[in-house]
């Protein structure tokens, strides 16, 4: 297979030369690496480009914004191919405002094939015979300056996506599936980086719906304290302390410094001045007066509906006898917050999912006439009314 050779590219005119002669390609191959794994904002360390006869990796850092790259990426008539490019997409967006507007994403095209192993590396190993090293999978990005080793690596990621592009889309042409992936990187066009409310991360930690009111108060200011020095030393959260560790500390609630180094897990390392700063965030989730404990927000549920689980189970009984027909995974087919939205819909006829938000005009093609027949055999046809109900409570619960 062509590799060409890779360039380093660390100064804006060097970005601008090797631009202006792509300028004329029609296919570009991209892929970003970030530094989540180590820094406490991620952002974009490096970029890789590949075209049919082009190669090279864009070092963002000595020369900011690389604009120019930024209108090829958004012009049309540029089609841009990623691998899993959901994190690329937002990454993009949140650090240059770039929204990619003609994308190929080969994870997504592997998955509407019904290949059960879309990892890059797989599927270069079954399509091309290549084994990638993942020695640098977690290295930090952000380190300079960087190794040849770590280049070659970083330039692996996009070299033969043009080759495994054309290997799917025939595919996908072959199994007429090509508008179904299509449909899905239209929609991918508006993907950006999701704006966090200020101080509410610590509900969306795994396990923090499993605390008391009072435990989530002393969460919330661990967390505070925790992404504080994170934040002050650029540095991944579970570098100073991990999820584990204050949820342990959210249990036990130590207030003394020995009490404190005798949780699994807290930092051997930690200065006393900032284990104080610990023991004060604990103690400030004490003393919060009992109507003021932060409580999960409530979301939107519908009001009770006693047909509606007997109306699902019949919708997922047709999709999974579908994705074995279709050789798909049954969540790829369609997931379940798409079939509950359905049987939200009840529709009498196929058209009428059309007007389902959630589901694909591919989906309604493939699975409509059996959706609108499974949900015809379903008892009850009550329609359901949007309330507001505590999110800790089952969306059906009276």
């Amino acid at each position: 297979m062509h590799a060409p050779v890779s360039l380093y590219l660390d100064t804006a005119d060097a970005v601008d030369r090797f631009l202006a002669d792509i300028s004329d390609t029609r296919a570009i191959a991209l892929d970003t690496e970030g530094a989540s794994f180590h820094r406490f904002v991620d952002r974009i360390y490096l970029l890789q480009l590949s075209t049919d006869s082009h190669e090279a990796i864009i070092d963002p850092l000595p020369i900011g914004t690389p604009s120019k790259l930024g209108a090829m990426l958004e012009d049309r008539a540029v089609e841009v191919i990623l691998h899993d490019a959901d994190y690329d997409l937002r990454l993009l967006h949140k650090d240059y405002g770039w929204r990619v507007t003609h994308l190929f994403d080969t994870r997504v095209a592997a998955q509407m094939l019904g290949i059960k192993a879309f990892g890059l590396a797989a599927l270069l190993e079954q399509f091309f015979g290549l084994k990638l090293d993942k020695k640098h999978q977690r290295a930090d990005w952000s380190m300079r300056p960087l190794t040849a080793d770590m280049l070659d690596y970083a330039a692996q990621d996009t070299r033969h996506l043009l080759g495994l592009r054309d290997i799917l889309r025939a595919e996908l042409e072959k199994k007429g599936r090509l508008h179904w992936a299509q449909e899905e990187f239209q929609r991918a066009e508006g993907t950006q980086w999701d704006v966090e409310e200020p101080d509410t991360s610590f509900y969306r930690l795994k396990g923090a719906r499993d605390l008391t009111r009072r435990e989530l108060a002393r969460l919330r200011d661990l967390v505070r304290w925790r992404d504080g020095i994170a934040a002050e030393l650029d540095r991944a959260t579970f570098r100073v302390a991990g999820n584990e560790v204050l949820f342990e500390l959210v249990r036990l609630a130590p207030t003394t410094r020995d009490g404190l180094f005798g949780v699994k897990g807290f930092p051997r390392g930690m200065s006393d001045a900032r284990a104080a700063e610990a023991l004060q965030a604990i103690a400030r989730g004490n003393a919060i007066a009992e109507a003021d404990l932060p409580r999960f927000p409530k979301s939107a549920r519908w009001e009770r509906d006693p047909d509606f689980d007997d109306r699902v189970a019949r919708l997922k009984t047709f999709r999974d006898h579908m994705a074995v027909h279709l050789d798909l995974d049954p969540g790829v087919l369609c997931s379940r917050d798409r079939m509950e939205a359905a049987a939200r819909r009840n529709p009498k006829h196929a058209d009428e999912l059309l007007e389902v938000s959630e589901l694909r005009r591919w989906q309604v093609e493939v699975l409509g006439e059996g959706f609108v027949k499974a949900l015809a055999t379903s008892v009850g046809t009550s329609t359901a009314t949007k309330v507001a109900a505590p999110a800790t409570e089952s969306p059906y619960k009276v």
